[in-house]
């Protein structure tokens, strides 16, 4: 499992899912869940990712992780149409605990409204809403 970490690099959703705003094209976002998500849920078993082309909203469900202990939804931080799923989770559905900022990343977003981002949180808000 992956050590508690809440990179800078990205903006979190306060239902712990963040967001990587594609430092080219920032159109485009990668999504995934938090530590705090990933460790709440325990060992990951399973995802059912959303079909490229699905239009996503802000602040709904848009996929379930199904773990060991439960199957818990996956709020989107932001709105979109999904572009891209990782399919390696498939096979390794595991990688979310492994490594939830990088191989477990769950799907890439082409943003219908940039400006949503301006409403999720910088590491040290998302932080602090854990209490760390």
């Amino acid at each position: 499992m992956a050590e508690v970490s809440y990179p800078d690099d990205l903006l979190y959703h306060p239902e712990h899912d963040w967001a990587r705003i594609d430092p080219v094209d920032t159109d485009v976002a990668t999504l995934g869940i938090t530590w705090f998500a990933q460790d709440a849920l325990g060992e990951v078993v399973f995802f059912e990712p959303p079909a490229p082309g699905t239009l996503v909203t802000k602040d709904e469900p848009y996929a379930e992780v199904e773990s060991v202990k439960a199957v818990s939804d996956v709020v989107a931080p932001l709105s979109g149409e999904i572009v891209e799923v990782n399919e390696a989770l498939a096979d390794s559905p595991d990688s979310i605990n492994d490594d939830p900022y990088g191989e477990g990343w769950l799907v890439r977003v082409r943003l219908s409204d940039p400006s949503e981002r301006d409403a999720l949180l910088d590491a040290d808000a998302y932080s602090a809403t854990l209490g760390c």
